[in-house]
This record gives C-alpha cells, sequence and structure tokens, in this order.
C-alpha cells in the first residue's frame, strides 16, 4: 500500500500527467452534462410522468457514458503508453518489463481511466438530484427547471477551473461553458414533438 501512495504522490507531482487526466475529466464531464440536460428536457417534454423514471433514464446514460469514459481512454493509454515504451525500449536497446517507467506509466493510465470516469458521472448524477423530490417538493417542471440550472452550475464550474489554471478570466470561461448547457436545454425545447 504504501508503494501505491508513493507511485501516486509521483504521478500527481508530473503536470504533464495531470494536464492529460484533466482533459479527460473535463470533456467527458461536459459530455455527461450535457446528456443529462438532454435528457432531462426530453423527459419532461415527452410527457414522462415522474421523476424516478427520469432518474432512471439518466443513470443508465451515467452507466453509458461512464463505460464509455473508462474503457476508452484504458485502451487509448494502453496503446500510446505501449508504443511510448518500445520507442524507448529501442533508443536505449534495452527491456523495460517491470521498471518504474513501466509502472508509472500503468498507474498513469488508471489516472486517466478513473478522472475519465468521473467526469460524466458528476456530470450527470448532478442535475438528476431533483427529480428525486419530484412530487414531494417539486413539480416535474420545477425538477426540470432546476436540474438545467443545475447543469449549467457544473459546466460553468468546470469552465471557471480551466479558465483559472489557464491564466483566463475564470467567469469568462465559466460562462462560455455554461452557456453550452442553455443552448442544449434551448434546442432541445424547440425540438417537435
Amino acid at each position: 500500500m504504501a508503494s501505491v501512495r508513493r507511485l501516486l504522490r509521483r504521478l500527481l507531482a508530473k503536470e504533464d500527467i495531470l494536464a492529460i487526466s484533466r482533459r479527460y475529466f473535463v470533456s467527458n464531464g461536459f459530455d455527461g452534462t450535457l446528456t443529462a440536460i438532454g435528457i432531462v428536457v426530453g423527459a419532461v417534454l415527452s410527457g414522462v410522468p415522474d421523476g424516478a423514471t427520469v432518474v432512471k433514464i439518466g443513470l443508465g446514460a451515467a452507466v453509458g457514458l461512464g463505460t464509455s469514459a473508462v474503457w476508452s481512454v484504458w485502451e487509448i493509454e494502453r496503446a500510446e503508453t505501449r508504443a511510448e515504451i518500445l520507442r524507448l525500449e529501442r533508443a536505449m536497446l534495452t527491456d523495460l518489463d517491470d521498471t518504474r517507467i513501466q509502472h508509472e506509466q500503468r498507474g498513469a493510465r488508471l489516472l486517466h481511466a478513473t478522472t475519465s470516469g468521473l467526469g460524466p458521472l458528476i456530470g450527470i448524477l448532478v442535475p438528476l438530484v431533483p427529480f428525486l423530490f419530484e412530487g414531494s417538493v417539486f413539480t416535474m417542471g420545477e425538477a426540470a427547471l432546476i436540474a438545467v440550472g443545475l447543469g449549467v452550475g457544473v459546466l460553468s464550474a468546470f469552465g471557471a477551473y480551466m479558465g483559472s489554471i489557464s491564466g483566463q478570466r475564470w467567469y469568462v470561461a465559466a460562462a462560455r461553458m455554461g452557456l453550452a448547457g442553455l443552448v442544449v436545454a434551448g434546442i432541445n425545447w424547440l425540438l417537435p414533438g
């Protein structure tokens, strides 16, 4: 366990590894949040009768997007890190199996896949919360409005975070990301049917 903690500490100290994990987290979180907004608006406009059904639909999307995020990043990073190790082995004329380099790359792959999967889970689950209280606290319409607001908030938080690490005005980046949620809600509202 101590060796795992040391490896994690080493990985988290490397900016290139953190940057890749951040990209996966925010990109997949963005996708999950927009998916959740589309689900809640579409569900209410389609006449879904209760919040529990919306939550079940959202959980299905969370499982699908979360699995996709973890699996695809695992496979992408597996191929990329294997190619990098092969290049290093050719350059160094040595086998790098069971070395610190290989262990760090495996650890980085696990970190990237985990953060990639967490992004859409957060992005979907947060907007679903109001539907847990539909019928007792909120109507379907109120739950949908609050869900869109929460989704826009999550997107804005992603934007503010990315803006702050890149030296941009965080509130401008937050507004740009949050706007995407309003656009998705608006398009869904205007769709026929």
